[in-house]
């Protein structure tokens, strides 16, 4: 009798695992079963099918510019060689790569403006020490071009404040016709592609040559004939600037030799940072009120603010005469009243402090309170006419 129950038992387990085995259902790549029912995996189209469920794709930052450090970690005193390349850059407007280092506290390290070669690469150094690298953590570069915006991030272990001696702070400036390749200038070779040619640095269309006439005749509609003299006196270019093929154009300084970054508004309301009131204004910042403990964590917080808007003043200067002519207009009476500063005696928080009060007070009454009560005045005369 048991044995027979037993039998019963076995045969009733087979045939409910042969069932069970039977009603299995095998789904595609882009499916799962449901209650025994194969369904379409739906995500959206920034979603993938991840642990059962669509989860988001988690996109890095920007990187517009290719932009891009020689490490990933840097200890007190080692120097980060920061690097990029700007895609089609004989497409773009001219100008520099402005490029700014943020602590871990978003506060700014340092700020570069850098010219890129004509393959549009770019390079720039920053000695990690002294008291703007101090804090450990990740360490943010942000670089802008033409539009352009790339962002990036490395580590850095941590110091005491202090600098350290050996290595080189001063960026590598390559001259015309080469460009810096591990830290070594090379001769720019260029190569163009089938069917073109190198002409004046720029790969062209490979064109049959054209008729070559004799000397002091010119070839027109197809002919040599002598032209009409015609007497062009060559271009005077203004101070700081210089004549490149005829044309003149501002002479490049390199702004990462200046201990307190680049002054852009005003370097572009005058042309050239070459000009005296820009290298006033630079003596003033660097050799007076940056002397001062106050001074410089004045500096600090006017810089969040400063470099927030000013390249975006800058490049509407440049690309705005008259704008330009108003913004030098507007800033020169400021500049002059700045003379008040070089009485301070250097490393006094007193003296610094007490004419920097009276710089303020003084703009704030010629920027604000004068024209406020002019334009009472006006209105109470044009009132009582009436």
């Amino acid at each position: 009798m048991g044995f027979l129950v037993l039998l019963s038992i076995s045969l009733l387990s087979y045939g409910f695992i042969g069932n069970a085995s039977a009603q299995s259902v095998e789904c595609g790549d882009n499916q799962i079963e449901q209650n025994g029912v194969c369904q379409d995996i739906t995500c959206g189209p920034n979603q993938i099918w991840q642990n059962n469920e669509c989860q988001d794709v988690v996109t890095g930052p920007k990187n517009n510019l290719n932009l891009k450090t020689d490490l990933n970690i840097y200890g007190q005193g080692g120097i980060v060689v920061i690097s990029g390349l700007i895609n089609n850059i004989e497409n773009l407007g001219s100008g520099d790569v402005s490029i700014i280092v943020r602590a871990p506290d978003n506060n700014i390290v340092t700020i570069a403006q850098v010219h890129p070669n004509t393959d549009g690469s770019f390079q720039t150094t920053v000695k990690a020490d002294g008291p703007q690298f101090k804090a450990p953590g990740d360490y943010k570069v942000f670089a802008n071009f033409s539009g352009l915006k790339s962002e990036i991030k490395f580590k850095f272990t941590g110091g005491d404040g202090g600098i350290i001696s050996g290595g080189d702070n001063n960026p590598i400036t390559c001259p015309t016709g080469q460009k810096l390749v591990n830290g070594k200038c090379v001769v720019e070779e260029i190569t163009c592609p089938t069917g073109q040619k190198l002409v004046n640095g720029k790969c062209v269309d490979d064109v049959p040559e054209p008729i070559q006439c004799p000397p002091g005749e010119e070839l027109m509609n197809g002919k040599c004939i002598v032209p009409e003299p015609v007497e062009e006196e060559p271009p005077v270019c203004g101070k700081g600037t210089e004549l490149v093929n005829g044309v003149c154009q501002v002479i490049k300084v390199d702004d990462d030799k200046k201990s307190g970054g680049a002054c852009l508004i005003a370097t572009a309301a005058y042309g050239t940072e070459l000009a005296p009131q820009v290298q006033f204004l630079r003596e003033i910042r660097d050799n007076t009120v940056m002397s001062t403990s106050s001074g410089m964590a004045f500096m600090s917080g006017f810089n969040q603010i400063y470099y927030s808007f000013s390249p975006t003043i800058a490049d509407l200067e440049r690309e705005h005469p008259l704008f330009q002519e108003a913004v030098r207009a507007f800033i020169t009476p400021m500049i002059s009243t700045l003379s008040i500063m070089t009485l301070a005696e250097d490393g006094s928080d007193a003296q610094v402090l007490g004419l920097g009060l009276s710089v303020i007070a003084l703009n704030l009454g010629m920027y604000i309170a004068a024209p406020t009560v002019i334009g009472f005045k006006v209105h109470k005369h044009l009132k009582s006419r009436k």
